[in-house]
């Protein structure tokens, strides 16, 4: 008979809310979903828990600041292939074609507006170079530049460290300038620069 009493009470009580499974990454997609749409700093903890849906209480026990927050999302977003960086480390591709695929859109069927880079994004947000989204953030930009140095090497470029500075220069710029415009492939711009730049600066195939 307790056996059959307790099992009502058993289906009625699923949590709603709480550090279940798959909390963590509720979080994250809600915090990155308000980070783009309304900004890093006018995004209240609150708010990310309330579109999570997850209680406060877990959102602390995942994060317990909000700086381990943003940072957790932009390490999320390094590793979710939906940055400039990712074109650099695409092995199937050649090392060319890798470098002129920073200027591609590197979300072409996401929904308007568009987004510039999360890192310089930011970095902007957090603007004290001792700040530890800041430090994040250029660490991001260093790895994009030894990348590109490293395949500019490879292409056989005499001075591969000043290419890969005005390649990433032109890349930055490209994808701050399409959120500024709104423009998705702004970046054929910059990569028809960035083309000229290669073709002078790499030894000409016989």
């Amino acid at each position: 008979m307790s056996a059959k009493a307790e099992t009502p009470r058993t289906k009625a009580t699923p949590p709603v809310r709480g550090r279940g499974r798959g909390g963590r990454e509720r979080i994250l997609a809600a915090a990155a979903r308000l980070f783009a749409t309304q900004g890093i700093n006018a995004t209240g903890m609150e708010q990310v828990a309330e579109a999570a849906p997850v209680s406060k209480r877990t959102l602390y026990a995942h994060f317990r600041t909000k700086n381990d927050l943003v940072i957790a999302h932009l390490q999320h977003l390094a590793s979710s292939g939906a940055t400039l960086e990712s074109a650099l480390t695409r092995e199937d591709v050649p090392p060319l074609e890798r470098l002129l695929g920073m200027f591609d859109p590197t979300a072409p069927d996401a929904p308007a507006p568009v987004r510039g880079c999360p890192f310089i994004d930011a970095a902007a947000e957090f603007p004290d170079p001792a700040s530890a989204v800041h430090s994040y953030a250029r660490d991001q930009k260093l790895r994009m530049a030894h990348l590109v140095t490293a395949l500019v090497t490879e292409l056989g470029c005499a001075e591969p460290e000043a290419l890969a500075e005005q390649l990433v220069t032109l890349a930055d710029g490209a994808a701050s300038r399409a959120m500024v415009l709104d423009e998705a492939d702004y970046g054929r711009h910059a990569r028809k620069a960035a083309e000229t730049l290669l073709a002078h600066a790499l030894p000409s195939t016989p």
